[in-house]
């Protein structure tokens, strides 16, 4: 493992960490054009983070702890921004965003029941499902009308992405981080 870039991917994945409490302050004080475009660049920090991640192999345990919790704060208060500056596009695709949020809950519970922890199972479809929700979400702030139809795909990969890592704490009798997907655990064993 290259230590210098451990270090610079770590430091960019605690900015995410960092920038979620900015989020919230901005948030809180209605800052709506500042707001869009710090989540943009968290968005943005955290295809970094993974892509040098993938380019000098760093792969850790706390890196990917670290890597999870930025990542779900980072949607915490994407979530949280549309709740206060869109909240008619709440109401809009109430049913959508409910079946998310019970099988995004069902999964952690599964996780925290299973592993005694949240899964960090970075797999190819939560990346890309992630690509998908970052760029709603960004377009979701900075468009004058709501990107419905993207918004709809983005909920179809994440629930696939869901159900995927729902089956793989189910199988997988032990935590672990950075698991391609539930085809490469079926075809390794």
């Amino acid at each position: 493992m290259h230590k210098g870039a451990y270090y610079i991917i770590n430091a960019i994945t605690v900015y995410r960490l960092l920038a979620s409490v900015l989020l919230l302050y901005l948030i809180v004080t209605a800052r709506n054009d500042l707001y869009k475009w710090f989540l943009a660049f968290s968005f943005l920090t955290d295809l970094i983070d993974g892509w040098l991640a993938r380019k000098y192999k760093v792969v850790s345990v706390f890196g990917a702890k670290l890597d999870s919790m930025a990542d779900d704060l980072t949607f915490l208060m994407a979530a949280i921004g549309i709740f206060v500056f869109q909240p008619a596009f709440i109401l809009h695709e109430i049913f959508p965003i409910a079946v998310l949020l019970i099988l995004y809950v069902l999964q952690v519970a599964l996780a925290l029941a299973r592993y005694g922890r949240l899964s960090s199972f970075h797999t190819y479809l939560a990346k890309f499902a992630t690509l998908l929700q970052g760029t709603f979400f960004i377009l979701l702030f900075f468009l004058p009308t709501w990107p419905v139809w993207l918004f709809h795909i983005a909920v179809a990969i994440t629930v696939l992405d869901l159900m995927e890592e729902i089956i793989l704490v189910v199988i997988l009798p032990e935590w672990q981080p950075d698991v391609k997907g539930l085809y490469w655990v079926l075809h390794s064993k």
